[in-house]
């Protein structure tokens, strides 16, 4: 039954979301992305201060992870570049927040998050939804891309222009060794790679070609990018009917 209602909603809302169901195969060591060439990032902004990432997957909702929001008011601004400069950029505020029921903040447990902001966006060259993956898993040592407005390091300074790194995709099983029983194999995912996400890139999208494939959760407490304790994101793909009755619900 549960499939069949899937199905039902996926065909329902295929005008506002974009599915893709293979892909090809604050940031540290990285470098600039090259202005408005990830049209899909947000900066979510409390009191104008960055705070976390998340990124379009429709005209109306940003995805992000669920521990981005702690019951405060947060405005989405999209088609940014460089924070500090009006060049063009749109501030919307968040008309509703929809955190994954059984996120636990403890555990970090289906840490995702929709938010419907308050207008429709006007999609442009600078400002564009991107797909979202709805295969399971992503093989490993495929080769993806990380981006947001986080800082360098763990203690270091603000970043204010979107930074990006090529990151890989670990075997699930090297990452459950690695986190043990805070890593859950049907929920997750990690990534290796010179680079990575750090401090405030949090629900920022990992992207595999042109599909953001999972929302970046949690990392090692103490060091960005951290080959002990790799960054973990969230895989998007099981949540799709999740996703699906939010959206149907709430429209």
């Amino acid at each position: 039954m549960m499939t069949i209602i899937s199905l039902l909603l996926l065909t329902f809302l295929l005008p506002h979301l974009t599915f893709t169901a293979h892909v090809n195969v604050g940031i540290v060591n990285g470098t600039e992305a090259k202005p408005h060439s990830r049209p899909f990032m947000v900066s979510l902004q409390k009191n104008w201060r960055h705070t976390c990432g998340g990124f379009l997957i429709s005209d109306r909702y940003v995805m992000t992870a669920a521990h981005c929001w702690k019951n405060e008011s947060l405005t989405a601004v999209v088609g940014a570049h460089e924070l500090r400069e009006n060049e063009g950029y749109v501030r919307i505020g968040v008309k509703s927040y929809h955190m994954h029921p059984d996120f636990n903040m403890s555990t970090l447990e289906n840490d995702i998050m929709l938010l419907r902001l308050e207008k429709e966006v006007e999609q442009n060259k600078n400002v564009m939804k991107i797909s979202i993956q709805t295969e399971k898993d992503i093989e490993a040592d495929s080769v993806c891309r990380v981006a947001g407005w986080g800082r360098l390091n763990f203690k270091g300074k603000k970043i204010f222009h979107l930074m990006e790194a090529e990151v890989k995709i670990m075997n699930n099983t090297e990452c459950k060794n690695k986190w043990k029983d805070k890593f859950s194999v049907s929920e997750m995912m990690c990534v290796y790679g010179d680079g990575g996400s750090c401090s405030e890139d949090g629900g920022g999208p990992l992207v595999c070609g042109n599909t953001a494939v999972g929302v970046t959760s949690f990392g090692d407490p103490n060091i960005c990018n951290s080959p002990e304790l790799p960054v973990v994101y969230i895989k998007i793909s099981p949540y799709i009917p999740w996703i699906c009755s939010v959206i149907a619900n709430v429209e």
